[in-house]
């Protein structure tokens, strides 16, 4: 169960039409009614009894109103507590980057600028030893993370999983459908980054590969993900993988970046900290995140 859940079937309880609570929400019609027919699933109960010219309560919609609407009115006492609060912080927080993580660092950014205005966020993207290193000398605030292998004097948050994606020739044939199986790929040379570079990643596929049948087929290093991308867009018969809010924002017509049929791969990604003396910041830095992924999510 969802907030947002809550919101729009109070929003239709009181204005009685579907379309009516969209305007009022301000969201399309069809979100509004996939949201509460989700609801409706997770509840066990129908709501609403519906029809083309009415929509109206049922017996358990009108005992299921007034809860909606108390915890609605509780996260509105606990929104202006945190508002409140936001006006406590100034100052800088130092925030260590990694690459691919898209629009998720969008949103954290958002979130931190909605709840802590007077906060300004320095951004750093360094390696991620040296990102380790400096949260660990008090450098940096915090960095994000891929997976929870942080070292014995820090801590590492988990904040939300990424998934991964498959890159392609667009014109091979396994470009061609709507997601690949991971089998399929045994053929195919694989080019990833340097194991010292990404541990976390190259053992997550090469573990998925082996639990799927087979060893893949190293093809040689590169040193950038462009550079590797650029080849498999030129056509040569090899695949690599990458963070799916990355492949999101490439333009690369050349390239067709597919899901994993079965479920995927997906990566943690956590928000790592001093384990002794974690930044003051920590509580904000993670509900923004827990926003943001919420969001993102959705």
């Amino acid at each position: 169960m969802e907030l947002r859940q809550l919101r729009y079937f109070v929003a239709v309880a009181e204005d009685g039409h579907f379309g009516r609570a969209a305007e009022r929400l301000n969201i399309g019609q069809p979100a509004v009614s996939q949201q509460i027919r989700r609801l409706e699933r997770e509840l066990g109960i129908d709501l609403f009894d519906r029809s083309p010219r009415h929509v109206r309560l049922t017996s358990a919609g009108r005992a299921f109103l007034p809860e909606a609407r108390a915890v609605l009115t509780a996260e509105s006492r606990a929104l202006a507590v945190a508002s409140r609060l936001a006006g406590e912080y100034t100052g800088t927080l130092r925030l260590g980057t990694s690459r691919g993580l898209g629009e998720r660092l969008d949103a954290v950014l958002e979130q931190l600028a909605r709840r802590a205005p007077h906060v300004e966020v320095e951004l750093i993207g360094e390696p991620t030893r040296q990102r380790l290193d400096r949260v660990a000398a008090g450098t940096l605030d915090a960095t994000f993370l891929r997976g929870t292998a942080a070292g014995p004097a820090l801590r590492a948050v988990p904040v939300w999983r990424d998934q991964l994606v498959v890159a392609l020739p667009a014109r091979h044939e396994l470009g061609r459908g709507a997601d690949v199986a991971l089998r399929d790929l045994a053929g195919l040379p694989l080019r990833l980054v340097a194991r010292r570079h990404n541990p976390v990643l190259v053992d997550l596929v090469v573990q998925a590969c082996t639990d799927a049948g087979f060893q893949p087929k190293p093809d040689k290093a590169t040193g950038s993900l462009e550079d590797t991308l650029a080849a498999i867009g030129s056509g040569r018969p090899l695949w690599t993988v990458l963070y799916a809010a990355h492949a999101e924002r490439l333009h690369a017509p050349r390239v067709a970046f597919r899901p994993l049929r079965g479920g995927g791969l997906s990566v943690i990604t956590a928000v790592c900290v001093r384990a002794a003396a974690p930044t003051p910041y920590l509580p904000l830095l993670l509900d923004a995140c827990a926003a943001a992924a919420g969001h993102h999510d959705s």
